[in-house]
């Protein structure tokens, strides 16, 4: 017997969604990338040719109504001519984050090992953490990026669940009513449901836009 309501939609329809979006976003080639849905778990499998490309298809993928999990199992394989020497991918990443007007400088270091970026450093703020990735993660030659910069505490719990209280109510992405916040030192619990997988993503980015917010544990469920 089919025991889901009106307001869920199948495995079947999600898939369709979720390739119907992929489609629709231009910066990813759809013939390679692969989508498998169980209980409104998306996995994602096949190849990118680019770190670029395989963010953008789980992006898109977020946006998708329905979407409660993502396994992101695409594999970047670049093109020949996209190829390039850690040292060069290097110099390009600092580059880029020395242009970057949200990166404070001096504050973030690249190591590039077989053309996969890690960065480290310290920061105030989570925008900022967020920003040295996205100036890195669409150069040529990249395979990855593994965001290790950590951020300074500068509030008080009391503070930090303040600010992150008033953002929700603020945004009108958010149920406000249906999201506890739970703080931990400087680690922020989400507990209670969400309509979507974007609204979900909506409430931890809002709280990681606390200042002095080191972890976030994202237990909301998504209740579509």
């Amino acid at each position: 017997m089919n025991t889901k309501t009106h307001c869920e939609k199948s495995d079947a329809n999600l898939k369709s969604d979720v390739l119907s979006e992929l489609n629709y976003e231009p910066s990813v080639r759809t013939t390679d990338i692969g989508v498998l849905v169980k209980d409104g778990t998306v996995t994602l499998n096949g190849y990118a040719t680019s770190f670029g490309e395989k963010w953008d298809a789980v992006r898109a993928t977020q946006r998708v109504a329905g979407v409660v999990a993502i396994a992101d199992d695409i594999e970047v394989k670049l093109p020949y001519s996209n190829c390039r020497t850690d040292g060069d991918i290097a110099m390009a990443a600092a580059h880029h984050i020395e242009w970057s007007p949200s990166v404070p400088a001096g504050t973030v270091r690249v190591t590039v090992r077989d053309g996969w970026i890690t960065l480290e450093g310290e920061v105030e703020w989570r925008y900022q953490k967020n920003a040295a990735a996205n100036a890195v993660q669409y150069s040529v030659g990249v395979k990855g990026v593994s965001n290790l910069i950590f951020i300074k505490p500068t509030l008080t719990p009391k503070d930090v669940e303040t600010a992150i209280t008033s953002a929700f109510e603020r945004s009108a992405q958010l149920d406000a009513k249906e999201i506890h916040v739970e703080i931990s030192g400087n680690k922020v619990n989400l507990r209670g449901k969400v309509r979507n997988f974007a609204e979900m993503e909506e409430a931890e980015r809002a709280a990681w836009a606390a200042p002095g917010v080191l972890a976030v544990d994202n237990g909301l469920t998504v209740k579509w």
